[in-house]
């Protein structure tokens, strides 16, 4: 009876594999660190922000995942071969998230190495071990795995990470038991007048309705092998994907808002967060979320580090092949970039913030794409949007042009 209800579960989760890969992708350590922060520096005054994201991250995943079920194309190929300026736009796309994810994996590693970090002092004591030989060892395990890998093997890993993650924020939120009314006040929108906090939005906005995951949601849909006729099924996926992520990330903010916030503290490094929520939910507390954090990184990793070769193969139109050589050589360059952190003074969380806030930047660029695309009759035929979907797509643009504003006043 049980093993009948484990394979249910199993079978579910992998009918929602794009989902669930971008949910791997998107709840990363730059999510945990932007949400922690606006949880603590603000309480749940910008839940709001993160509401708006996450619906519009399902409408952008509903039309690029559409668009590549009715055309049999990814997403770069379709702007560079329907637009007239196509191949400029297309090429500035794939070089901006590229730039964008060696960014924010710089950041990703060099917060999971401090954590581990962490962890082995609470352990073993001392200073625990060197953040450089952790970092190497879970680049070669990682170059390891891609060598040999293909795509439903990264899903199964990425499956398991998600459900780690997911597990081990939800432990911590009961354990830290936050003011459920206190919650529910972020939902009515208002932006705080303190330096830093335009950047914030951004950075929500750029971790979660991330230019990079409607690009890769066209091709994570590609190599899932759907076509037209699941297009159920692919609504269905961008939904249960939007809502975790919008669940684990809302989590994420309320422990460091009922927390962090309460008790007037200030979140500049994901290791204080460590040693903050330690007095208060005790060592099994921090043992948990460095667990979720790590899975939450690791989880992020796999997609960043394949990201600039599914990208060529996007604009080409070629076939994606994770053994080939494209894959490997391009694969073991992302790796390296793991190393960043360790020749840097900035610390990873900044790092984190500035990448989610630059991701912010490149949004505009690919939502009006999607809206142009999808109502192209020639390229659509019968499957054009209704007057819903449009509406919803033109707040996304408008959306999109806000945040990249306040990134770049922010930034600039």
């Amino acid at each position: 009876m049980a093993k009948s209800r484990v394979k249910k579960v199993l079978i579910g989760l992998s009918a929602i594999g794009p989902g669930l890969f971008l949910i791997g992708y998107n709840i990363g350590t730059g999510s945990v660190t932007t949400m922690a922060k606006a949880g603590a520096e603000y309480g749940m005054t910008l839940l709001w922000a993160l509401a708006l994201s996450c619906i519009f991250t399902y409408i952008l995943m509903v039309a690029y995942g559409k668009t590549t079920l009715v055309t049999g194309h990814t997403a770069l190929y379709n702007i560079k071969t329907q637009f007239k300026f196509g191949i400029p736009l297309a090429i500035y796309i794939l070089i901006a998230l590229i730039i964008g994810e060696l960014l924010s994996l710089m950041g990703i590693m060099g917060i999971i190495s401090d954590l581990l970090q962490e962890g082995s002092r609470l352990i073993w004591g001392g200073s625990g071990f060197s953040t450089f030989w952790i970092t190497a060892i879970i680049a070669v395990i990682l170059y390891a795995l891609l060598w040999n890998g293909h795509y439903k093997f990264f899903e199964k890993i990425l499956i398991f990470f998600v459900i780690m993650m997911g597990l081990s924020f939800i432990m911590v939120f009961f354990l830290v038991k936050p003011s459920l009314p206190e919650l529910t006040k972020g939902l009515i929108p208002r932006i705080p007048n303190t330096p830093g906090s335009l950047r914030l939005i951004a950075a929500m906005a750029g971790t979660t309705c991330s230019a990079a995951v409607f690009i890769m949601r066209s091709t994570v849909v590609a190599e899932k092998g759907w076509t037209i006729k699941n297009l159920k099924d692919e609504k269905k996926d961008a939904k249960a994907s939007a809502t975790m992520m919008f669940i684990l990330s809302a989590i994420i903010m309320a422990v460091s808002a009922g927390t962090l916030h309460v008790m007037g503290l200030k979140l500049n490094d994901t290791v204080e967060m460590i040693q903050l929520f330690e007095p208060i939910g005790g060592r099994v507390a921090a043992y948990i979320l460095i667990t979720g954090i790590s899975a939450a990184g690791i989880s992020t990793i796999f997609p960043i580090v394949l990201i600039a070769p599914w990208l060529i193969c996007d604009y080409t139109g070629r076939e994606r092949n994770i053994r080939s050589p494209l894959f490997r050589i391009l694969g073991l360059i992302g790796i390296l970039f793991c190393f960043g952190m360790q020749f840097m003074d900035q610390r990873p969380p900044a790092m984190m913030i500035f990448s989610q806030a630059f991701q912010a930047v490149i949004l505009p660029a690919v939502a009006i794409p999607a809206f142009i695309l999808i109502n192209n009759k020639n390229l659509m035929k019968e499957n054009t949007p209704g007057q819903t979907m449009n509406i919803g797509l033109i707040a996304v643009i408008l959306f999109s042009l806000c945040t990249a504003y306040f990134a770049l006043v922010d930034l600039f």
